[in-house]
């Protein structure tokens, strides 16, 4: 496994216009400093705390992502620097990010984590709470961040046809709201389905395994 050819195939894949989210969860920070320097500048984690111990030990340029589910006693940790939150799944969580950006004098970006997979497991709002959610940020319910986007996952199958059909509802969805205010990221897709998803309108995915290998879950 060279994390240089497995970078450089990803990039060679990726449309014009399409931003490479390179997912660096369980990865050390020497790895995320090798797909660094090949140009990279995103990089997205699941964990705070984990965020927390890498931040220190890599450049201040990086534009971090949270992509994981958030709890909202962890935001205040990540406020002072992260650069977007894929992962808001409630009006409670969008509020405290809202307050503690305040406090931190900035604004972040979100994106609205949107349920389309069938499975159970999946996080995220149902359709009609994330139109409520954005319609009240629009009225300004939410001072201190900005919605740029919607983020999804596709249920986990071989089933690829599913998979496109809950990428359109996404697609649908962003669409929609687009309508009431200009939106920019569709976040749709992984190391297994990213093709698909571009497919399916994303122009942001999320590759981590495929980047940097297998994960050591034995940590």
């Amino acid at each position: 496994m060279d994390i240089k050819e497995n970078y450089t195939a990803i990039k060679n894949q990726l449309p014009s216009g399409v931003q490479l989210v390179a997912v660096s969860k369980m990865h050390p920070a020497e790895a995320i400093h090798k797909v660094y320097d090949l140009g990279q500048k995103v990089f997205g984690e699941n964990k705070v705390q984990e965020l927390m111990e890498k931040y220190p030990l890599l450049p201040k340029d990086i534009q971090w992502h949270l992509i994981g589910h958030l709890q909202t006693n962890k935001v205040k940790y990540i406020a002072p620097f992260i650069d977007t939150i894929q992962s808001v799944d409630s009006e409670k969580l969008l509020a405290e990010i809202s307050k503690e950006a305040g406090k931190n004098s900035r604004t972040i970006k979100v994106l609205l984590q949107v349920k389309i997979a069938a499975e159970e497991t999946k996080f995220g709002l149902e359709i009609a709470e994330a139109k409520t959610l954005f319609q009240e940020y629009i009225d300004g319910k939410f001072p201190n961040v900005e919605i740029t986007g919607l983020m999804g996952m596709a249920t986990f199958t071989e089933d690829i046809e599913q998979v496109k059909r809950e990428f359109l509802i996404l697609k649908g969805l962003f669409d929609e709201l687009n309508q009431l205010k200009a939106l920019v990221t569709l976040s749709m897709g992984m190391s297994d389905d990213f093709p698909a998803a571009i497919e399916c309108g994303a122009n942001s995915v999320r590759v981590g395994s495929a980047i940097f290998g297998r994960r050591d879950y034995s940590k």
